[in-house]
């Protein structure tokens, strides 16, 4: 990635994702994108890699480690002072200067595999219509399922704007989302039955090994406090329940691993903020294979980032294909 694109890359990083969400990395990107010798460092990061998540994580992954630096204070006071970025930036470039053989092979073995648990919120709908409309125990299959904290949904539990719960109804992890346009979805009292639960991804990370807690940690952005709660909280159930978690291209793999599930399951393909690190290629294989396994039995496909951001179902009864969108970017 050159010097241009990658600038680029942390411009729209600040306008797009962190305006409005975390206005230390909102500033930090700007100035980033204006550094060359940030830009270069960040250049290391690997091909298919969203390169500010990978640079920022891998900052605060040293610190976690416990690397002595003025910066930490930056980052450790956000709360009391959200507005700092512009203050922050020579600290944290010093710290990049003093750490740059770690973060260089941090960026070039890491990936950026973000479990957020909120997303369980708009699944969850999504997966009471499936049960609602095929009845049958759902197989579900992640692809980018990182330490398949998602692949646990239905052992969460879920407002959505009321005082009515769904889902796991005594789950510790309590999901809290807002209903649009006062539509509420389909929600069913009580998860719907999961047979069984299948996770890909190119690296799998262990939550019981400390390195891959701590790296998952850290792409948790450092003023996203509620998100970080919910995450230690789903890092307990991942820990008590065994799931088969695959390491590998879960889009290569599909194909054969369906064979594995029996009829009598619902194969439920599901990936989200997963296919933005997809090549065309590999788009078009994964909708062809979706396809083919569609005209031998039935199977659900939720996703977003292969056509728009936009949440998608795609569904194939006795052959027959069904689209919707279920969901905003």
């Amino acid at each position: 990635m050159g010097e241009s694109e990658i600038s680029r890359c942390f411009k729209l990083f600040a306008e797009n994702e962190c305006k409005g969400s975390c206005s230390l990395y909102e500033n930090l990107s700007q100035q980033i994108s204006e550094d060359q010798e940030l830009l270069e460092l960040a250049a290391n990061a690997r091909q298919n890699q969203p390169a500010p998540n990978l640079f920022f994580g891998a900052v605060q992954y040293l610190l976690f480690k416990g690397s002595r630096h003025e910066l930490s204070k930056f980052y450790s006071s956000i709360v009391r002072s959200p507005g700092q970025g512009e203050k922050c930036f020579p600290h944290f470039k010093n710290f990049c200067q003093h750490n740059r053989s770690e973060i260089i092979a941090l960026l070039k073995e890491k990936l950026v595999q973000t479990n957020e648990v909120r997303r369980c919120g708009y699944l969850y709908p999504v997966f009471c219509f499936i049960h609602r409309k095929m009845r049958k125990p759902l197989a579900l299959m992640e692809i980018g399922t990182s330490a398949g904290l998602q692949l646990l949904w239905d052992k969460y539990c879920y407002t959505y704007g009321d005082e009515r719960v769904y889902g796991s109804h005594d789950s510790d992890v309590k999901i809290k989302s807002e209903v649009k346009h006062n539509r509420l979805p389909l929600l069913l009292n009580e998860s719907p039955q999961v047979a069984s639960r299948l996770g890909f991804d190119l690296h799998v990370n262990d939550l019981h090994d400390p390195e891959d807690y701590l790296w998952l940690k850290s792409l948790i952005w450092p003023n996203h406090h509620e998100r970080r709660a919910l995450f230690e909280k789903a890092v307990y159930h991942v820990r008590s329940h065994r799931m088969n978690l695959i390491q590998g291209d879960g889009v290569q793999l599909l194909l054969k691993a369906v064979k594995n599930i029996p009829q009598e399951e619902l194969v439920c393909v599901f990936h989200t903020h997963t296919a933005n690190q997809f090549s065309t290629e590999t788009k078009s294989k994964l909708l062809k294979d979706i396809s083919t396994i569609g005209q031998e039995r039935d199977i659900c496909h939720v996703y977003n980032h292969i056509q728009d951001r936009k949440l998608h179902l795609d569904y194939y009864v006795s052959g027959k294909e069904y689209n919707r969108i279920v969901g905003g970017d």
